[in-house]
Order: C-alpha cells, then sequence, then structure tokens
C-alpha cells in the first residue's frame, strides 16, 4: 500500500480491553456498548479484510485523533480530542515546551505549566498523552487476542490468511512496544496490560521501568522476524509501515537511554542495533529541507514516519498544529498549511546552538531559524505571540521542487525515526564507551551528516578532538530541533533538571534556574492513581 486507509473498526472486544484499563470508563468510554454494536465472532472471520482494518485504526491512531472528521468522535473522551488526544500533538508538547529549544505563548490551562516545568498529575496535556498511548496498546491487544492460531483455525482461515497475518501480528506487537516505549520515557512505572490480561474490571498492576524495559526488548527481539522486509527509495511499497528497520532504529534509541531508564547502560547493544539499520539501503536526503516537505515519503532518509494524506487526515493535533503553530502569518504562504497562528516560537538557547558554530551561516538548518521575523531573539513575554522569540520553519506543505499539492490542508509526513538520528546513536554511543563501533566510523558519520547541511564542506568538518559529547548534545539540537527528541536527549546528558544547565524560562524564571529532578519523567494522571489501589505514583508528586 501507497498510504495506509483509515477504516474504524468497532468492536466489543477492544471497548472491554480498554474499560480493564484502570482508568475510570468516562476516561477512555470510546466505544459505546449497545445491542447494535458487532461482536468479534461476527466481525471477525476467514477473510484478511477486518483484520487489516483494525491493524490500519492502530496506524491511524498515530496520525488523527478520532473516528469522523480527522479529530470528531474522538477515540480517547474527556479531553480534547484536536489537542489533547493527538499522539503527534502531545509528544510534541510533551518533548519540546520544557526544554531548551521552545516556549508556547498560548497560555491554554496546562500549556504554561509545561513551558516553566511546573506541571502537576492534574495536567490535561500529560493526562491526553498517557491516555493515547494506552488506547493504542489495548487496539493492539485486541488485535493480537483475535488472530491466535486457534481462533484462526477455527475460523477456517486459510495458510495465505495466516501468513499475511503473522506480519499484521509483528507490527502490532512493535507498534504496542513504540507506545510502551514512549510510557518508559516519560513516566517510567506504569500499568501494565497485553493480550493475556483479563478482560474486565480488573485492575492492571503496575510494571517497573527495569522490568518494562526487558519487555519491550523482549518483544522487539521476537517480533523482528515476522517483520516485514525494509524497502527503500521509491519502491517502498509498504512505506508508512513497520518493517525490521523500524525495529532496529527503535532499538538503537531504547539502549542509547537505558541508563537513564534502568541505572544500566547499554552502549554496545545501541551500536549493534545502529549498525543493522545503517547497514541496510537508507541514504541522507542530499536537501535537508527535503525531508520536512509534503513529498517527504520520496526520502530514502526516512525510516518510520506518521502519514499524513490531506483532507483524509485532516487534524487540528498533527502536521497542521505543528506548522501553524510555529509560523508567523506573513510566512503563511511558504508553508501553504491552514491558517499560521504562531504560539509556538524558539528560545534564544536554540539559536545559540547555532551560533556556537564557526559559518553557521551556511548551515542549511540555520535557514529555518526565522530570526528576520522577530523584534526580539528574546522571550521578553512569554505571552506576546509576534513580538518576542524566534519562529521556526521547518515543515513545509509544499513539494520539494516548490509546486503545491491539492489544497492546503497537509501532505507532509512527521518523521518518528530516521536516518540521521542512526548516524547520532551510533557516535553517541561510541563516545560513552559502547563496543562493537570506532572512533573512526563515527566522525565519518557525525561528518557526512553535517556535510549534507552545509554548503561549505571546510565549515562542516570536524576534526576527532571536536567530537565529544558536548558537542554531540549541540549536533543533536541542531538536527532535531522541533521534532520531539530534546527532551528524551537533555534527560540522558543529565542537563534536564538541576542547575548544570540553565535556560531562559527554565523553572518559571526569565534567566531560568535549577529545577528539581522529579520533573525528569512525568506523573501517572491522579485520576488513574485514584482510580487503581496496585498504582504507586512516581515520587514527589
Amino acid at each position: 500500500m501507497k498510504r495506509i486507509k483509515y477504516i474504524f473498526l468497532f468492536i466489543v472486544t477492544i471497548s472491554a480491553t480498554i474499560a480493564g484499563l484502570s482508568s475510570c470508563l468516562d476516561d477512555l468510554n470510546t466505544i459505546p456498548l449497545d445491542k447494535e454494536e458487532l461482536v468479534s465472532e461476527v466481525v471477525f472471520g476467514s477473510e484478511i479484510g477486518p483484520y487489516q482494518e483494525l491493524l490500519a485504526k492502530i496506524y491511524a491512531g498515530l496520525a488523527i485523533s478520532g473516528n469522523s472528521g480527522g479529530d470528531g468522535d474522538p477515540d480517547v473522551a474527556g479531553v480534547d480530542g484536536g489537542s489533547q488526544a493527538s499522539f503527534l500533538r502531545g509528544l510534541w508538547n510533551l518533548q519540546q515546551l520544557p526544554t531548551d529549544e521552545t516556549l508556547c505563548a498560548w497560555n491554554d490551562v496546562g500549556i504554561p505549566d509545561l513551558n516553566y516545568m511546573t506541571w502537576t498529575a492534574n495536567n490535561v496535556f500529560i493526562k491526553g498523552f498517557y491516555y493515547r498511548l494506552y488506547y493504542q496498546i489495548n487496539l493492539a491487544n485486541a488485535l493480537l487476542r483475535e488472530t491466535t492460531e486457534d481462533k484462526l483455525s477455527s475460523r477456517g482461515a486459510s495458510e495465505e490468511v495466516k501468513t499475511q497475518i503473522r506480519a499484521y501480528r509483528a507490527e502490532a506487537r512493535f507498534m504496542r512496544a513504540l507506545s510502551y516505549y514512549y510510557l518508559l520515557d516519560m513516566f517510567r512505572n506504569v500499568p501494565f496490560v497485553n493480550e493475556d490480561s483479563p478482560v474486565g474490571s480488573t485492575l492492571p498492576p503496575q510494571i517497573m521501568a527495569e522490568d518494562l524495559f526487558d519487555y519491550i526488548e523482549k518483544e522487539l527481539k521476537e517480533c523482528e522476524g515476522d517483520m516485514l522486509a525494509v524497502f527503500v527509495g521509491y519502491n517502498r511499497t509498504y512505506y508508512g509501515r513497520a518493517h525490521k528497520a523500524a525495529n532496529w532504529a527503535l532499538l538503537s534509541r531504547l539502549y542509547l537511554n537505558a541508563e537513564a531508564y534502568t541505572g544500566i547502560n547499554k552502549y554496545t547493544e545501541s551500536i549493534t542495533y545502529s549498525k543493522k539499520a545503517l547497514d541496510e539501503n537508507f541514504t541522507l536526503d542530499p536537501v535537508y529541507r527535503n525531508v520536512f516537505t509534503a513529498d517527504n515519503h520520496n526520502s530514502a532518509e526516512m525510516i518510520l514516519p506518521v502519514r499524513y494524506e490531506g483532507e483524509e487526515t485532516q487534524t487540528w493535533g498533527g502536521m497542521t498544529f505543528l506548522m501553524s503553530s510555529t509560523v508567523p502569518s506573513a510566512l503563511q504562504a511558504e508553508i501553504n498549511s491552514v491558517g499560521a497562528w504562531q504560539g509556538n516560537r524558539a528560545l534564544v538557547s536554540l539559536l545559540n546552538f547555532f551560533e556556537r558554530e564557526n559559518r553557521h551561516e551556511d548551515d542549511a538548518r540555520f535557514s529555518m531559524i526565522r530570526t528576520d521575523q522577530t523584534k526580539s531573539y528574546e522571550i521578553i513575554d512569554p505571552s506576546l505571540f509576534s513580538d518576542n522569540g524566534i519562529p521556526v520553519v521547518k515543515y513545509y506543505n509544499t513539494y520539494s521542487d516548490g509546486t503545491l499539492p491539492p489544497g492546503n490542508i497537509v501532505y507532509t509526513d512527521f518523521p518518528l525515526f530516521r536516518l540521521g538520528e542512526i548516524y547520532l546513536n551510533y557516535a553517541e554511543a561510541v563516545l560513552r564507551g559502547g563496543t562493537g563501533g570506532d572512533q573512526s566510523t563515527a566522525l565519518q558519520l557525525v561528518n557526512d551528516l553535517r556535510r549534507r547541511a552545509y554548503t561549505n564542506d571546510n565549515a562542516a568538518t570536524i576534526t576527532a578532538n571536536q567530537l565529544t559529547l558536548d558537542f554531540i548534545l549541540d549536533e543533536r539540537g541542531r538536527e532535531f530541533f522541533f521534532e520531539a527528541q530534546r527532551r528524551t536527549d537533555l534527560v540522558r546528558f543529565g542537563k534536564f533538571t538541576g542547575s548544570s544547565y540553565i535556560w531562559p524560562w527554565k523553572g518559571n524564571a526569565p534567566a531560568g534556574k535549577s529545577v528539581a529532578d522529579i520533573y525528569k519523567i512525568y506523573p501517572i494522571p491522579s485520576d488513574d492513581i485514584g482510580a487503581n489501589q496496585n498504582l504507586t505514583q512516581n515520587q514527589g508528586y
């Protein structure tokens, strides 16, 4: 499939599984239970269609928030479908707003607390993303529960159908592991449910971070063999679906952060899986900007995206939000997107990533930091939309050749995993002492990445002495700004909380101040804590 069609399947299995999560039914009451609803015995049979549709719904949950009109009839009730229950908007807000890259001028309840790292367990954006992840997990659980060998045989499924479903099961396990990865990264100790969990009112147990890490690792390794082979270049028939290289990319990231999650470093393992991804035929896109345009599905750098297809995936919580919320009105035509709300702006500390470089003006990445569109680089008053802070134009709803897609609804895909990350994962893991890699390859990969961005090779190239961990953190900022990775990077480097690194408005102080270590992770939403006596809140909340 060139694109995944988002078809929505309502079954009792999904509804009952979600009801088994610890939160109240009102929080995840996504599917009405009535006599008209189809049960799994009626929906599923020997044909591939219904299983394919349920898999499509799992992928759909990364792009849109509901079952009609993108955000309409939202999957997760009790929070706004467009702003709070969206996977991409939730990921971006939680990974960007508390960091040295971004500040949001909007005063929506919960947003200032993310800006200033002063959130509580009642923050609605934290709650919305948390429940979105569990919705995704329970969709995967439902597919796995309905595709056992016994069930398929009893329904008369052919061997051809069973073979196809084995790949679906592997994708579902990967997608579930991806959701659990984000729960591990942001919350650590969380409720645990899988396809074997009791369906109904049984409250799930809490899994500790070390055990959840082991579970994610085990799932990814076990499902790898049944995952799709890697399709690169313009003939990637299954572009947008999880394949083996997506599995390796997630393992590379999981292992790189293992010490932050469990206290045990896994840098050697990160190198191992980085090399597996590097050995495929992915290549850096020759033009950095083209990784973020409406035809970025053609980029041979893209490992796993969140797909957007114009009106078919129209949502205020996905790429429309990401483009419009960062771009001032004067540049609306430049990105060809609905509205231009601005609101999200770069802090001067993001500009500093580039200004620490000689000849940073030659860096194509720097051209996206639109210093020409503001009166003050510094954010003096966080409530002002246009007079201070720096607009960023990173994502474009235009094709790489400058032509436009149909209408102005977004077609640009979001890169969850791309080759540039694997380059820097490898280099960092080598610098941190991982074995199986070498310094010369690490230096070559970093310089290759930089040469892609710079118009002058001499300005791009660094020496072995310059390749340090501090340099890697800055380079990740230059390469991945506004790509929803910064919070994780700062936590791994020990710079997110505390006083070793201060940026403007950290801790709700104009010049920044030290922040307590409890904010390295988010709290479990308070209503989940109140509903499930098996859960213990993260320390300090």
